[in-house]
């Protein structure tokens, strides 16, 4: 009995309720994102159609469901796509050698971005909250321009959190700021085609394997391990022995910065589960592409023909991409987990998010006809021919 138990250890540890929060929390975040990133798109388009209703739009849309949403969004292109693997190497290898003279600027940095994201992810919930007691005028401050009711509670919630996480340092805190983070990049960077979905995923791929594999063979530390896990000093701390307030600067805790997912074990005292932003942020930003394509396939009513002349089954076309990606990211996340505990060391879950996601993805694009379009320009409408075909 004692041998099974030992054998089978790494079961146990995943039925841990450290990772089964970071299973739940990972997913809901990518579907809540998904799903805000679209509402967002439908609100615009109404505005947009409003506007030509109205006579204040001069021209007709594009047909680019990124068009509509102006400057807020970003949509990255295929040398965003490359770069940005290059990027993010750079900022890691700036970090691992400068952090004790940057950690101040850091902390103030992240502090100041997780505001703004925590008050976008608490905004939904403060407009219901308020609704019954405002007429949702906007109240003007001046240069700094004007705010709903809900905007304004919902900013002032995410300062108070963000405030008490800095007099604090508390895990939970920091998991709410990372949860804003992952919301809103999820919401307002779009992948236009799964072409660039793919380059990006691709090297990002590759960019987490060196870092996590291979760097320990060049600088004698695993560097992502150590990013991620090095607490920045308190800004608090910083204040308080500029004016000589010693013990208030000895009282000031070390602040884990929200790159980071962190869930506590309630069987180990002291066990953390985690998970990079990176890790649910990049394949969320493909299954909010897929999303996108799925709602506009079906606003579109695009025929489900197939390029390789052989037509998928009728079960298969019930299937979303959406479903499909998500099934996917949710078998590569456990499969991370399963590694993690069998070889007992960190694991680049990239490696297995980024295969389980795109790979079925592209394989059911292909089966359902759709690749060649889902590649290149998936949201570009097919004007039908003004010759009339005899």
């Amino acid at each position: 009995m004692a041998t099974y138990q030992v054998d089978y250890q790494w079961a146990y540890s995943i039925m841990d309720s450290s990772r089964i929060s970071t299973f739940l929390i990972s997913i809901l975040l990518i579907v809540y994102g998904s799903f805000r990133s679209l509402n967002m798109e439908q609100e615009a388009k109404e505005r947009e159609k409003e506007k030509e209703r109205n006579g204040m739009s001069g021209t007709s849309g594009t047909g680019n469901t990124g068009d509509a949403n102006g400057g807020r969004i970003q949509t990255l292109d295929t040398m965003h796509a490359l770069c940005l693997p290059l990027g993010a190497s750079i900022s890691l290898l700036v970090m691992f050698f400068f952090f004790d003279s940057m950690q101040m600027l850091l902390a103030i940095c992240t502090a100041i971005i997780a505001t703004v994201a925590l008050a976008f992810l608490l905004l939904p919930m403060c407009q219901y909250i308020i609704r019954p007691c405002t007429d949702g005028n906007k109240i003007s401050f001046g240069i700094c321009g004007r705010f709903t009711g809900a905007e304004l509670l919902s900013f002032s919630l995410s300062v108070s959190i963000v405030c008490i996480w800095v007099l604090t340092g508390h895990w939970l805190l920091m998991d709410a700021m990372g949860m804003g983070l992952c919301v809103a990049f999820i919401a307002f960077v779009r992948l236009p085609s799964l072409k660039v979905s793919t380059l990006l995923l691709t090297g990002l791929l590759i960019y987490d394997v060196f870092w996590v594999f291979f760097s320990s063979y060049i600088f004698s530390a695993n560097v992502m391990v150590k990013v991620a896990t090095r607490p920045a000093d308190n800004p608090v701390s910083l204040v308080a022995k500029r004016l000589h307030l010693g013990g208030v600067a000895r009282e000031a805790p070390k602040l884990p910065l929200p790159g980071k997912l962190m869930f506590p074990s309630m069987h180990q005292a002291g066990h953390f589960s985690m998970l990079g932003l990176g890790d649910i942020v990049m394949p969320g930003l493909l299954l909010c592409f897929v999303l996108r394509y799925d709602a506009y396939k079906k606003s579109q009513l695009l025929p489900g023909g197939c390029e390789t002349g052989v037509p998928p089954p009728r079960h298969f076309n019930r299937i979303s991409y959406f479903h499909c990606s998500l099934i996917g990211y949710f078998l590569g996340l456990l499969t991370a987990t399963v590694s993690s505990e069998v070889f007992k060391a960190a694991q680049p879950a990239l490696l297995y998010l980024v295969p389980f996601t795109l790979l079925p993805l592209l394989t059911m694009a292909y089966l359902k006809g759709d690749l060649r379009r889902m590649w290149s320009e998936p949201f570009i409408s097919q004007q039908p021919s003004i010759y009339m075909e005899v």
